[in-house]
């Protein structure tokens, strides 16, 4: 099962990294940042830095986001807020966020069986971060092959989460493909990307 920290006050109340972490970090991110220039043009990586090291708290959720296998990286710049969207790029979905189902409620039915897979919506909440939705994830997509072997839970609309369902998302055959699924499913496979705004 996923390793996060599952007590969301504890989350919240070490939401920083300590210098050397930081700068680990920071390098990482330069590097696939200088090595994946096709995600973000017009985005200077100077910039970008500048703008997270001014907030602790959305560094950590990358930290985090990094921690758990996404890969992250610069995918825009929203023109009205100024703010930097990174999403998890990594080449298959997260590999420390698999085997969950999509959300607390879908957890607490498979508690029932004697089942513990965790939650994607929960997990992204503790790290400070939001499920991709299908629009942002056929974005991603765009700018690589994503999940060919692997697949990713969305960002659900309210009408389908009504009648239970759930979406989860696909590379296949050439094509993104967006599936429909019960909540409470979880499988070795599957795990949730990740979007986060700075």
């Amino acid at each position: 099962m996923p390793q996060l920290v599952r007590n969301k006050n504890a989350a919240s109340s070490n939401r920083s990294l300590a210098p050397t972490k930081r700068e680990e970090l920071f390098e990482t991110l330069k590097t696939r940042f200088e090595k994946n220039t096709n995600r973000h043009k017009g985005i200077q990586w100077a910039e970008a830095r500048a703008r997270l090291e001014r907030v602790a708290e959305k560094l950590w959720s990358l930290s985090e986001m990094e921690r758990t296998g996404g890969e992250p990286d610069a995918i825009g710049r929203d023109d009205e807020t100024g703010e930097y969207i990174f999403y998890d790029c990594s080449p298959e979905s997260p590999k420390g966020r698999r085997n969950v189902c999509y959300d607390g409620e879908g957890q607490r039915k498979r508690e029932k069986e004697g089942l513990h897979p965790g939650s994607a919506m929960d997990m992204a909440a503790a790290m400070g971060i939001e499920l991709l939705t299908e629009e942002e994830y056929r974005e991603l997509q765009k700018l690589g092959e994503f999940d060919t072997k692997t697949q990713s839970w969305l960002k659900t609309p309210a009408d389908i989460r009504k009648l239970d369902g759930a979406i989860f998302a696909h590379r296949r055959f050439g094509r993104v493909f967006v599936c429909p699924n019960t909540a409470p499913c979880f499988y070795q496979g599957r795990g949730f990307r990740g979007s986060l705004r700075v």
